[in-house]
């Protein structure tokens, strides 16, 4: 385990990868980096002009004509190899994830996991990207759905998962045959910048990949209108998503989008009431609540709901709040002032409306960005944080009566990235699975999304899917060939 220091004197110089050359400051404007269990700056990123964004696209075009032409097995070599890298280097990728985002250690040592995992996974489907042969009404004919890159991606990474997000994009692409032009945010650049160093270390051809850093609105502009890009992916709110498919689609661009969510916890009284509040109390406080599929809207039956939230609210008190290189720490920092103003936000609002802070709802007097945990009961349907997803340490818990009511309150809102049944009851499982409008329904269990299943929202929560063989085939086109 790395200490603070030595991971701040590992902190790398920070630049723009632009097609395979890296780029440092050289007279651009800079982005500070702040260490968000501190609030000071540890590093400065430069912002990529126009010029570097017209040499992106034209690594991406000269970059894809010659990767789609490399055999599938050969850029499964080149991707099982940053996994391996990634493996290899662990604790260095953990520190920039701890000091950039202030995840606890541990936390950070499992997305290190899952991020390579995501290379480790694309390498292998990527192989197996199967067509097929359709019966011909003609003798001597064939007729074939041939699958094919779809040519050069727009990338746009958020900042809640900084070694996921950019992993699952590149590798995803890549092990399609597609290059990508990614923007990494601003306030974690060198989590995705030192992946794609690392692509590069491990055979990636020159142009294939480029990582740019700056504003958005620019850069987001500049790619999409550009005819030599094909698809774009976002990670990030739906009103952005929904501006970016706009301009994709006007364009004839196809929009890969994760966006928002607010997931409900359905709760039924045949659990066992204290294991489950525990568990919900970790899960609801990995990442500081800094998840896009983070269980936010404890919907708890009623005969059930006291004993729940005070076991709840006492899990959510036994967390230690400190920086991630700490070994008690078990909650970081949220990743910037404007996120505890939000949360400070929503605790008002609900406090206003009636409901009852059982434990939390405040700021530690310390340094850096922490909000403590918070456990509110007996919220309403009307509280600011039964509508807007909090992103951020906010568990709010509403009692229900009846099945039908649970699913109602479930399904009431415009999102549908994720949503949790607790029951033993498969029965109950089974119609919940069925009933609940979510692109991801996970039973008595926490976790969404692995490198082989797929990711993805309904209704504003996205489009397409991401992981699994769905994520490689959204990276896809589909070409029908007939041939006497």
């Amino acid at each position: 385990m790395l200490t603070r220091e030595q991971a701040l004197a590992q902190y790398p110089g920070l630049g723009l990868l632009i097609g395979g050359s890296w780029e440092t400051e050289g007279g651009r404007e800079t982005l500070d980096v702040l260490n968000p269990a501190t609030g000071q700056v540890i590093g400065a990123c430069p912002v990529a002009t126009e010029a570097d964004i017209a040499k992106a696209l034209e690594g991406a075009e000269r970059g894809y004509q010659a990767w789609r032409r490399v055999a599938p097995v050969e850029r499964a070599k080149v991707l099982r190899k940053v996994a391996d890298t990634m493996r290899a280097r662990t604790e260095e990728l953990a520190g920039l994830v701890v000091l950039e985002l202030g995840k606890p250690w541990v936390e950070a040592l499992g997305e290190v996991e899952q991020a390579a995992g995501m290379w480790e996974w694309a390498a292998e489907e990527g192989r197996r990207a199967y067509g097929r042969v359709i019966p011909s009404r003609e003798a001597g004919s064939r007729q074939m759905a041939l699958r094919e890159p779809l040519g050069p991606i727009a990338a746009f990474g958020s900042w809640n998962a900084p070694l996921i997000t950019p992993s699952r994009k590149m590798a995803g692409a890549l092990g399609a045959g597609c290059s990508i032009a990614m923007k990494a945010s601003e306030e974690v650049p060198a989590c995705a910048l030192t992946i794609g160093r690392i692509a590069y270390e491990c055979g990636l051809p020159e142009g294939v990949l480029s990582i740019l850093v700056g504003d958005a609105v620019t850069i987001s502009e500049r790619l999409l209108d550009s005819p030599v890009i094909r698809g774009v992916t976002f990670t990030g709110s739906t009103q952005v998503g929904k501006i970016l498919s706009q301009r994709a689609v006007g364009m004839m661009k196809r929009p890969i989008m994760e966006l928002g969510g607010h997931a409900p916890v359905l709760v039924f009284d045949d659990v066992d009431v204290d294991a489950v509040a525990k568990a919900a109390a970790a899960a609801k406080f990995r990442n500081s609540g800094q998840v896009c599929t983070s269980a936010t809207r404890f919907l708890v039956q009623r005969s059930i709901a006291e004993r729940f939230t005070e076991t709840m609210a006492e899990a959510a008190a036994k967390l230690v709040m400190g920086c991630g290189f700490d070994r008690s720490t078990t909650m970081g920092p949220l990743v910037s002032e404007r996120r505890v103003s939000a949360i400070r936000d929503l605790v008002a609002d609900a406090r206003a409306r009636g409901a009852r802070i059982v434990t939390g709802g405040g700021e530690p007097e310390r340094d850096g960005f922490f909000h403590e945990p918070t456990v509110i009961a007996d919220v309403s349907l009307d509280a600011k944080v039964s509508n807007v997803e909090p992103f951020g340490p906010i568990a709010a818990i509403t009692p229900f009566d009846t099945y039908e009511e649970a699913i109602t309150i479930a399904n009431r809102l415009p999102f549908g990235l994720a949503a949790y049944v607790q029951s033993n009851n498969v029965r109950i499982l089974n119609r919940a699975i069925d009933d609940i409008q979510a692109g991801n329904v996970i039973c008595n269990g926490w976790r969404v999304s692995l490198p082989e299943t797929p990711f993805g929202g309904v209704k504003e929560s996205g489009l397409l899917l991401e992981g699994g063989v769905e994520g490689l085939q959204a990276f896809q086109t589909v070409k029908f060939a007939y041939m006497a």
